[in-house]
């Protein structure tokens, strides 16, 4: 298991270039299968949703992607491909990889 930076490029109000690193909380390397996950308390907001899963849509590649969530929710998957699960879930849940 590893912790990820993602880094992203983005252009202030004054024009200059920065670079912004996010993080990707989890990656776990499983034989020839990847999974990222972050972890947040709550994405009840568009923003925090939106705040969370920024670093996981700047990965470019088709491994799966998960965000793990204090409440108890039904699991699902967006328009990105992110499945979105809750902690309770996610850790009695033995073949949650099959959500991908």
């Amino acid at each position: 298991m590893d912790v990820g930076v993602v880094e992203e490029y983005i252009r202030t109000d004054s024009g200059k270039n920065t670079r912004k690193q996010l993080e990707v909380d989890f990656i776990v390397n499983q034989s020839n299968q990847r999974y990222y996950i972050q972890s947040a308390l709550s994405i009840d907001k568009p923003e925090k949703r939106n705040q969370e899963i920024a670093s996981l849509l700047r990965i470019p590649d088709s491994f799966g992607k998960l965000v793990v969530i204090r409440d108890y929710i039904k699991p699902w998957r967006d328009d990105n491909g992110i499945v979105y699960v809750g902690v309770e879930q996610f850790l009695l849940n033995k073949d949650i990889t099959r959500l991908f």
